[in-house]
């Protein structure tokens, strides 16, 4: 029960750093002396098997320290980033019913509040507190429309965890309130390796602690490798220490994916699948230049229906709180992803709702994207629709700018460039160039 598993595996390597956080190594003892040190404190403030409670910051030795206690004492844990809007808490803490919050500062210190947005909305936690095991609830992104909160048995989650696998140095990227952040630490941690944190997710201090802490993954978004091409960071420090990285949570633009290879052609380059839905898939991509993957692995089963991927699995959320339930009768998830299928092989191609139609015709966005990265000083693009009562829809573009240039002269330029390399529907009809970056807080496009 609880994590008793970790805790073995943290008292063969106790003497081994677990968690690299502001420039400190933090042995797997002091972890377990901090897990400890939790929960007495919890103990202290009454905090039971079955509270709602959240954690709002980032991966560090404290915040890692009370979700494990949180996990063995059954609660059901809501983790939050400390850069939410006002509004988002409370709109989060009305959807989960959150009972406690402890907030992290950037200097690890913790503030604790008793909450009294307190609702009705106790859907899933029954069964949850009877069974007495922790439960998870994770918010989606909302880069297409408003977040959803997924409540998971957590107990189920943590059994891939379980079984021993090899583990690399790894510098956890992926944020806190995300399944793939939470994945990587623990993954990480069970199997004795080293958890590096990072407050500061720029290109150069990304690439800075690659070289001094010799990172051998670096788990990402292809929002986030675009922008680290695109800085030319990486031509200041020494990355020949990474083995892999892994990108996920969005399609990859295949002009950034060959550019990666390109650039680092001694490194696996490896497309991962999760959903906070359904957890982290095992992955297999067929090349490093490759946008074909295979998804699955024990615990799931992957059909095609209609173009959609559709899953399903013994770890599969059991349902959002504010969201009809996205499940088949018989038990599918229905990611809403759109894919090409050769045999065992899949192309994500993007979500169902991005697709744009023009007209009859179909326009995933990603495919224009990838138009538009080729064109000269396009740092960043981001493609969407708009309604038209002619065609439907047409076709929009957000773009951001390597240099400074006139409007009017890149958006001839962008233009002629896509009407040479574009179907005349899929030409982008409608022009904005912005100075911020097209990526929210997850280093996703927001489409929304």
């Amino acid at each position: 029960m609880g994590i008793d598993f970790l805790k073995t595996v943290f008292i063969e390597n106790k003497s081994e750093p677990a968690i690299a956080w502001n420039d400190e190594l933090y042995s797997y003892q002091q972890l377990t002396d901090k897990i400890n040190h939790w929960n007495k404190i919890l103990t202290a403030k009454h905090i039971h098997s079955g509270d709602v409670v959240s954690i709002i910051g980032d991966f560090s030795l404290n915040s890692i320290a009370l979700f494990l206690e949180l996990i063995d004492r059954a609660c059901i844990i809501v983790p939050m980033l400390n850069d939410v809007s006002d509004k988002r808490k409370l709109l989060s803490n009305e959807i989960t019913s959150i009972r406690y919050s402890f907030t992290m500062n950037s200097e690890d210190e913790f503030s604790f509040k008793k909450e009294d947005t307190q609702s009705d909305n106790q859907i899933f936690y029954s069964d949850l507190r009877k069974a007495k095991v922790p439960g998870l609830v994770l918010f989606s992104s909302g880069t297409s429309g408003q977040p959803k909160a997924a409540v998971h048995n957590f107990s189920l989650l943590l059994e891939k965890f379980k079984t021993k696998r090899s583990t690399l140095s790894t510098l956890n990227f992926l944020l806190f309130d995300h399944w793939g952040g939470l994945n990587t630490v623990l993954h990480t941690l069970s199997n004795g390796g080293l958890v590096l944190t990072v407050n500061d997710r720029t290109p150069s201090r990304v690439c800075k602690l690659i070289e001094q802490y010799e990172v051998e993954v670096l788990p990402t978004s292809p929002s986030f490798l675009n922008l680290l091409l695109v800085s030319g960071e990486y031509k200041k420090y020494d990355l020949k220490s990474l083995k892999i990285i892994s990108y996920g949570t969005e399609p990859m633009a295949p002009v950034t994916l060959q550019r990666l290879n390109t650039i680092f052609p001694d490194t696996k380059i490896h497309q991962t699948y999760g959903l906070i839905e359904l957890g982290v898939l095992r992955s297999k991509s067929k090349s490093s230049n490759s946008l074909w993957v295979k998804v699955g692995g024990e615990g799931f089963q992957t059909r095609v229906v209609d173009g959609l991927l559709e899953i399903k699995s013994k770890s599969a959320m059991l349902g959002y709180l504010n969201a009809p339930s996205p499940f088949t009768e018989d038990g599918w998830f229905i990611t809403g992803d759109a894919v090409e299928v050769d045999g065992d092989w899949l192309k994500i191609l993007g979500r169902k709702s991005e697709l744009i139609n023009i007209g009859g015709e179909k326009v995933y966005p990603q495919e224009v994207e990838n138009c538009l990265h080729k064109a000269f000083n396009v740092e960043e693009a981001t493609v969407y629709k708009e309604s038209n009562k002619l065609l439907g829809n047409i076709v929009c573009a957000k773009i951001k700018l390597q240099d400074p240039e006139d409007a009017k002269d890149a958006k001839r330029r962008i233009k002629k460039h896509c009407i040479e390399n574009l179907e005349k529907f899929k030409v982008p009809v409608k022009y904005t160039f912005v100075d911020e970056s097209l990526s929210n807080t997850r280093f996703k496009k927001n489409r929304a």
